[in-house]
């Protein structure tokens, strides 16, 4: 293994010392050396921006240090354990990928990189990319470079330093329209670094929560009595050091710690972020996150776009739907097993003909919760919850429109409930390989006349509700129990994938 260069101070050129690609057998050591890239040109650009800021930046020197990358080269082809959705590489070739922040994605890097290893019986190299770091990602805590020095440092960033790149920063790779140049590796992970970034910066926006927090399972809710439940449950289990969880972080970054008598820490924000998000920390990032994404498909697909790069183990949709069988009654559950798909926000990047289908895994998990947190099984277990296909509209009232079509619409596709959010996170689930599922409660019956009407509805909350976010806890504590490989399903992979799950 080669040494480094050290030190970061700004050289004539505006450029780091290049650190070749070098090869590695070793995951661990592998991963320090994406730290040490990483870490040492990010650090070169903040001390490059600071000169900037106090003007003593020459004009005209252009400032610009590049993504740590891995790279693996294969030369024939392989069998591997036919089992596997991922850590392989399926046919001879040469791979690669950009990576940023590798501190936050230690774990999920240090897998990857021990399955090639182990799998190809090759070493991985690592180096430096020719993918340049925008100056704003450089901040990985997110701070807002322009908007911070934009009225007191004359001149353009841009002149200086490079900025983010939409046109490298997209979702080609896992949409299956990524088409690279003759002779360019093919991608080794679903995401690039720049793409991630975007994504990171975004999650700290929308949820007032830093990415760091966020847990490998994930429960998305469209209504605010979940979130209160939610944080009553976990402060009682942190006060009663019950379970492994050692903290609740709230909106703010506002930290309840384990212990009895433990009082919030941090500053709430003045005003609640779009989409709110609570995290249950546990060892290794396997705690639970909940996200308010409030209604729509629009925040469903946003939410889901940029949590999906944090590589999620399983994330489950817990709402409310319209019961569209005259035998379900308000409360009953709905266990989806397909989606008929009319939210329109993923069409261009999800063809509706492509089916979402259901995930054994999943829908095990949330069946058997079902039965233990309700106390009924087998055929009683009929009497509370059917399984089904779920509609998904993104016309909240629906139920204006002239009754013959959606009605027949919905005949046809058999569907037992309508929502606003659920396909659109199935489906991005599919899209991001990230394992789904959803399990809903029928709240109305608005085609026999029972309308969700105010006082209906606070009684329907309170005795549900609780009931209903113990199913989903219970169900991802149990996902939690599987070994990764076999939560994975090989149902999310396409003829030819990144090796990177």
């Amino acid at each position: 293994m080669s040494d480094s260069p050290g030190g970061s101070a700004i050289s004539p050129l505006g450029l780091p010392q290049l650190i070749p690609f070098t090869a590695f057998h070793d995951a661990h050591a592998a991963y320090e050396r994406l730290v040490e890239i990483y870490e040492r040109n990010t650090a070169f650009i903040r001390e490059a921006f600071d000169y900037y800021a106090a003007g003593k930046l020459p004009e005209g020197q252009r400032v610009r240090a590049y993504y740590p990358a891995i790279r693996i080269k294969v030369s024939t082809y392989q069998g591997v354990d036919s089992r596997l959705s991922y850590g392989y590489v399926v046919e001879p070739g040469t791979y690669m990928t950009t990576i940023t922040q590798p501190r936050l994605f230690e774990r999920y890097l240090r897998e990857q990189i021990h399955l090639l290893i182990r799998n190809h019986g090759v070493g991985v190299e690592v180096g430096e990319s020719d993918t340049s770091i925008p100056l704003h990602f450089a901040f990985p805590e997110g701070h807002y470079v322009e908007g911070i020095y934009a009225d007191s440092v004359g001149g353009e960033l841009r002149d200086h330093f490079d900025v983010p790149d939409l046109a490298v920063t997209d979702d080609a790779i896992v949409n299956g329209t990524w088409r690279g140049r003759r002779g360019d590796p093919e991608p080794l992970a679903p995401f690039t670094a720049p793409r991630i970034d975007y994504s990171l910066h975004r999650l700290q926006h929308y949820t007032a929560t830093r990415p760091e927090y966020f847990q490998s399972y994930v429960l998305f809710t469209n209504y605010q009595f979940y979130i209160d439940e939610f944080c009553q449950w976990a402060k009682g289990m942190l006060a009663r050091e019950e379970g492994d969880y050692t903290a609740l972080i709230e909106p703010g970054n506002v930290v309840t710690l384990a212990g009895k008598g433990r009082q919030p820490t941090g500053e709430r924000p003045a005003r609640m972020p779009q989409m709110p998000s609570y995290h249950l920390l546990r060892k290794n990032n396997t705690g639970i996150t909940l996200i308010n994404i409030g209604v729509g498909p629009s925040n469903a697909k946003t939410i889901t776009d940029h949590v999906a790069v944090l590589r999620s183990s399983a994330w489950i949709m817990l709402g409310h739907c319209a019961g569209l069988r005259t035998t379900q009654r308000l409360g009953d559950y709905v266990l989806a097993h397909g989606y008929v798909r009319q939210d329109h926000v993923l069409d261009e990047d999800l063809p509706i003909w492509v089916p979402v289908p259901p995930l054994a895994e999943i829908q095990v998990a949330l069946e058997g919760a079902v039965a233990e947190v309700a106390g009924l099984s087998g055929w009683e277990l009929k009497r509370i919850m059917r399984t089904g296909t779920v509609a998904t509209t993104d016309n909240r009232n629906w139920e204006l429109r002239d009754q013959n079509e959606p009605v027949l619409k919905l005949s046809q596709s058999r569907a037992i409930a309508l929502d606003m959010e659920s396909a659109t996170i199935a489906a991005n689930g599919f899209r991001f390989r990230v394992p789904y599922g959803t399990l809903l409660c029928v709240s109305d019956k608005p085609l026999h006349g029972e309308l969700k009407l105010p006082g209906m509805a606070s009684e329907f909350y309170r005795r549900q509700v609780g009931q209903h976010l113990q199913i989903g806890i219970q169900a991802l504590e149990s996902l939690r129990d599987m070994p990764p490989e076999r939560l994975h399903s090989r149902k999310l992979r396409s003829f030819i994938e990144t090796a990177f799950k």
